[in-house]
């Protein structure tokens, strides 16, 4: 594949209670492991993964104020971003390409809306605390089938894309109590075509210094719930409806950075499995190398799961900074 993209290129001006950021950057809000949903501000970038964490850039004016009863960000983001997907030749994808000229909009300005976003987020004790409203373009484009035209006699379909418009409302918040991290994510979400909640919730237990080595091992549990249930066409739901997640993470705490974290998620609504592997470890002082796993299994033909089971994932990549 072939694909570019600017991440981040601002102008920052900080002061003693506020800092102004201009032009594109990522923002990420979010405390859980195995789904962010919260973290809304950036579009999902599907062509360099398929986990939902790589973000594209996304134009804005950023206004940060500082008091003693917490952060407040303003948000205006112009220059909404359409979401990135395999290709015909790409993978992960289900049978269906989405067909990336056929989009249309809830709104009349198209991807010239201007998004509004409101966020707070304070430190009390033990506890990280964040709520915020977005006002604007869903990020999620609504799939649907539409027929190709084809010199076939046999007719074809794709995927067509609808971007709503959404009021979102977020709240995320951590506790550090000892060496249990608990943590806990969920959205109210409004469109013209659905009303919903969502929750993502758990906990990270840590061992320190496994075996009186550096070694630091934290066992990780989850669990995903979604007030659509189960995901249908046209993304009327959701599909992590009812899932749990287990895994494990560990970091050496050496020179290079080097951390593995491996997990396993399970659908208690249908027979449906996923496993993950991801490592990382620095080279010098400007190389990052990573290897990613992402296995998928799904013994039930109405689950959507079922049309990803023969495409499990490996990656290995090297990053260079500098």
């Amino acid at each position: 594949r072939t694909h570019g993209d600017i991440r981040e290129l601002a102008y920052v001006h900080a002061s003693d209670d506020w800092e102004l950021r201009v032009g594109i950057r990522k923002e990420f809000w979010g405390v859980t492991e195995f789904q962010h949903l919260v973290d809304v501000i950036n579009q999902t970038d599907g062509v360099e993964d398929f986990d939902g964490e790589d973000k594209l850039g996304q134009q804005m004016v950023n206004l940060s104020l500082v008091n003693d009863w917490g952060i407040v960000d303003v948000f205006l983001l112009p220059g909404f971003r359409e979401r990135t997907y395999a290709g015909e030749e790409g993978r992960l994808r289900g049978p269906l390409v989405v067909d990336e000229g056929n989009v249309s909009y809830e709104s009349s300005a198209g991807q010239q809306h201007l998004d509004f976003a409101l966020r707070w987020a304070h430190s009390v004790g033990d506890f990280d605390l964040g709520a915020y409203w977005f006002h604007g373009t869903n990020r999620e484009a609504y799939l649907s089938p539409s027929p190709q035209a084809s010199s076939s006699s046999l007719v074809q379909y794709s995927l067509q894309q609808y971007y709503a418009q959404m009021d979102q409302l977020g709240v995320d918040v951590q506790a550090t109590l000892g060496d249990w991290l608990w943590k806990f994510e969920s959205i109210y979400r409004s469109t013209s075509l659905e009303d919903f909640w969502a929750t993502q919730g758990g906990f990270e237990y840590s061992f320190i210094g496994v075996f009186d080595s550096n070694l630091d091992l934290g066992l990780l549990m989850e669990h995903s719930w979604d007030s659509r249930g189960e995901v249908a066409l046209g993304a009327q739901g959701s599909l992590l409806q009812n899932d749990l997640f287990i895994g494990a993470r560990l970091a050496f705490n050496d020179m290079q950075s080097s951390e593995v974290l491996m997990g396993f998620g399970s659908d208690l609504d249908h027979n449906a499995f996923s496993f993950l592997i991801e490592a990382s470890r620095r080279f010098g002082d400007n190389f990052i190398a990573s290897f990613d796993v992402r296995l998928l299994q799904s013994n039930e033909p109405t689950d959507l799961l079922y049309t990803l089971s023969n495409d499990d994932h490996a990656q290995l990549s090297l990053a260079w900074y500098f």
